[in-house]
């Protein structure tokens, strides 16, 4: 089985912890969605690595294009919970396992300079109009194993990333920004999910920095800070470089660090950063879906913002805290 066969990417999400090999617990998958598993090229220094890519097909035709990227020592099987519900609700989701460990620096967290490997990350979505490119080969052979040949990558993408994934989507984002302004044009918004800071470099800061200074919405689910999310490094980055905003997203007062993972934690995650609680995983996949299609659409769907019937649910179950800029 395919799963089986990436287990060696499926540590906690911790360095210092002990990895422990265990086949994630997976929910059904929705209905509606199809999914089928190939791989992506991108450059490596002088070489090209073929990682795992999970592609996720709605019911009808997607209305985006979702890329969701796993954490750090962690793989894409354990973004298939939040991957299916990105695509129930009619979004295409691309979801590539990116290395955590490489001796030529081509890693998803920073651990000297990984800038040149996002750098080429970048380039799929840059590229992704060009039929031969890497990101529309990858799709082509998916479509295919899914039964959904004839069909067109979305013009459009969002991308959400979870712990070191977080850092990655923040850096390609501006990457494209300054690289190819057309391609961040199609960019819709980014979503975050309990994101960690690299304890190397400035990627963070620097990304965020940049985005900053355009309309592009940037949100976060986070959880309280402590070990697993690097004592909350990528949150506290988001409020510092949006001081004065009234709002960039939640905190989950009692969440976990693999809550991003839902249903397809394995016991690893859940040992390394805590069992997650369900109203948690809940609150987190509802949020961040429906932000999505608000930036997708332009829109603002009062529910899921403060003052919104669901929020305000939320915040009067103790689930979750607002979180701003600072000083906002």
């Amino acid at each position: 089985m395919r799963a089986l066969s990436r287990l060696r990417h499926l540590c906690p999400a911790v360095a210092a912890a002990l990895c422990v090999l265990a086949t994630p617990s997976t929910a059904p998958a929705a209905t509606a969605v199809t999914s089928a598993s190939t791989t992506v090229d991108v450059s490596c220094a002088a070489f090209t690595y073929h990682p795992d890519a999970d592609w996720y097909f709605p019911a009808g035709t997607p209305k985006g294009l979702v890329w969701l990227q796993h954490g750090f020592a962690r793989s894409g099987v354990n973004m298939a919970d939040l991957a299916e519900h990105y695509a129930a609700a009619g979004y295409l989701v691309f979801v590539p396992t990116l290395p955590s460990a490489d001796i030529f620096g081509c890693t998803l967290q920073n651990l000297g300079n990984n800038k040149p490997f996002l750098n080429n990350v970048a380039t799929w979505f840059s590229g992704a109009a060009n039929a031969s490119g890497q990101l529309a080969t990858s799709y082509a052979r998916a479509a295919a194993l899914a039964g959904r040949t004839g069909t067109a990558l979305p013009a459009t993408f969002l991308f959400s990333g979870h712990s070191a994934g977080g850092e990655a989507v923040e850096y390609v984002a501006q990457r494209l920004r300054g690289s190819s302004p057309a391609t961040f044009a199609k960019l819709k918004g980014l979503v975050l999910l309990d994101p960690v800071a690299s304890a190397i470099g400035d990627n963070t800061a620097a990304s965020l920095a940049g985005l900053a200074t355009t309309s592009l919405p940037v949100r976060t689910v986070s959880s309280p800070p402590y070990l697993c999310n690097s004592s909350a490094s990528g949150t506290t980055a988001l409020q510092e470089v949006y001081a004065g905003t009234p709002f960039v997203g939640v905190e989950l007062t009692s969440g976990s660090h693999v809550d991003a993972e839902g249903a397809s934690v394995d016991a690893a995650g859940s040992l390394a950063c805590g069992t997650s609680q369900a109203k948690n995983i809940s609150a987190l996949q509802t949020l961040a879906v429906g932000w999505a299609a608000d930036a997708f659409d332009g829109t603002t769907t009062a529910t899921y913002y403060p003052g919104g019937t669901y929020y305000q649910s939320l915040l009067q179950a103790g689930t979750i805290e607002t979180l701003a800029g600072a000083g906002g």
